[in-house]
């Protein structure tokens, strides 16, 4: 799947959360994140830290992958 925003990528993390069955003060408790991380992530602000959101999906099971166009 090609994401192209911030909102997308979020909307992603979202719905494989609750197709899980968690939480985000699961996923907060788990992670060592904040809640309020989690919820700027998958409602698409801008100014989330990568770093955090990679160990999220990494965490919800979702394999990021940089391809050359």
């Amino acid at each position: 799947m090609k994401i192209k925003n911030v909102s997308e990528f979020g909307n992603i993390i979202k719905q494989r959360r609750k197709a899980l069955g968690y939480t985000q003060s699961e996923i907060s408790e788990s992670t060592g994140l904040s809640v309020t991380f989690i919820s700027d992530l998958e409602n698409g602000k801008k100014t989330i830290e990568f770093g955090k959101a990679l160990i999220l999906a990494n965490m919800l099971g979702l394999d990021m992958e940089i391809k050359e166009r």
